[in-house]
């Protein structure tokens, strides 16, 4: 049964290998990463070219030549000339006449737009920003932090204080994580690394889950549509065929995520540094590829009575969302890695990959619980595929009404 087994695999794992949209997949999904996550904060990033107008409603009177002196002197372009130049509004006491006068120049496009200084200085917090643009996230943040600067150096002089005390006030502090394991040796772990490396690990199994995921769905229907399954029965046994499935094609996305890592690393190197905790990475490897042995035997026991194109992509579309499920119990776990639900959630087979990535890299559990949940996490992937093969012997030459939930499990206890 082994030796079959191993030669579906082989066989699924070579012919998936050679073709053209796996090595598609390999370089194309990287890019597409790539290009969504980084591109965005580079064009936000992106500086002016040409000085900007905002006008300033300045009730107070207080406000405009301070605010003017901080814009040109912090944010400048290039050339040297001021990003942004403020234009006073004339204000004679009627704020709304001020305001309009603002808008014709707003929507004539003479004014990038126009910020109203209420009287009340000391008190208010809250300023109005008219703009036919209020999506410039840049801007408003410059002028909410510039304001708020010259605001404070006020509230100082009206109270007899130096102005030069509130950057003695706003000096930042940080706290430095050292984390501690149970023979007391040190290594500085910060929070932004445990939860990178976390959402890294839940991350990658989510997006080769979803490749692979519709592959094997796929690869089923392929062969339930042209018949070539009745051929392959003949020579081995359904456990045996399913169980190759799942392993050559398991095998196939752990390389294609394998050459993604590498080409991380690569990149990382590149650029002088490793933004996760590589601490216990032997460990997490071991429950991300069981748990990727259990999820795809998932979806190769939910996917083997289906029969259409479209039932294809309405279950591996939902067993997908079902894997964003742990997420939710990502803070609370991070904050309590030893609680009692965080245990109990890493002891469900559907659930143990993403606790056991979570808590690890925090706090690692005792040796009994990482050799515990292992075993139930290899014993629920192998049943799982026991139970795929019954499904899929079952269904194979089925027609006509699609079983329901309680006829799958019926048949695997029948098995």
């Amino acid at each position: 049964m082994i030796s079959k087994t191993f030669m579906v695999a082989r066989w699924e794992y070579i012919e998936k290998i050679k073709s053209k949209i796996f090595i598609f997949s390999v370089v194309i999904m990287p890019l597409i990463t790539v290009v969504f996550s980084i591109v965005p904060s580079l064009l936000a990033m992106k500086e002016d070219t040409e000085s900007r107008t905002i006008g300033i409603i300045d009730q107070s009177g207080q406000v405009t030549e301070d605010l003017k002196f901080s814009l040109e002197e912090r944010y400048k372009l290039k050339s040297g000339k001021p990003n942004y130049t403020l234009l006073p509004i004339e204000y004679n006491g009627d704020v709304d006449y001020s305001k309009k006068y603002a808008d014709k120049l707003i929507i004539g496009e003479q004014i990038e737009g126009c910020l109203i200084v209420t009287n009340n200085i000391m008190s208010d917090t809250v300023f109005e920003y008219r703009s036919q643009n209020v999506g410039n996230i840049k801007l408003t943040e410059r002028l909410n932090r510039s304001l708020r600067e010259v605001i404070i150096d006020k509230k100082l002089r009206n109270k007899g204080l130096d102005p030069s005390i509130a950057n003695i006030l706003k000096t930042s502090t940080d706290i430095k994580g050292i984390k501690l394991t149970k023979d007391g040796k040190e290594s500085e772990a910060g929070f932004g690394d445990v939860l990178i490396t976390s959402y890294a690990f839940m991350m990658m199994m989510f997006f080769l889950l979803i490749t692979s995921g519709q592959l094997l769905v796929r690869s089923m229907l392929e062969e339930k549509s042209n018949r070539v399954v009745e051929m392959l029965l003949s020579s081995c046994s359904s456990s045996e065929l399913m169980s190759g499935k799942i392993l050559g094609l398991s095998l196939l996305g752990l390389t294609q995520m394998t050459l993604w890592v590498l080409m991380g690393i690569v990149a990382a190197i590149k650029l002088g540094t490793i933004p996760i905790a590589l601490d216990h990475t032997m460990i997490i490897i071991v429950y991300f590829v069981l748990g990727y042995l259990f999820y795809s035997a998932i979806f190769v026991a939910i996917g083997a009575p289906i029969s259409t194109e479209q039932e294809a992509q309405l279950v591996t579309s939902l067993l997908t969302l079902f894997l964003l499920v742990p997420i939710l119990f990502a803070f609370p776990v991070l904050e309590s890695p030893n609680s009692a639900y965080a245990k109990v959630l890493s002891f469900i087979p559907l659930t143990t990959p993403t606790m056991m990535a979570l808590r690890i890299p925090i706090q690692m559990p005792p040796v009994w619980e990482l050799v515990a949940t292992s075993v139930v996490l290899l014993l629920s992937a192998l049943g799982m595929m026991w139970a795929a093969g019954k499904i899929f012997r079952t269904t194979i030459l089925l027609t006509g009404k699609r079983p329901g939930l309680k006829e799958l499990i019926q048949i695997v206890k029948a098995g």
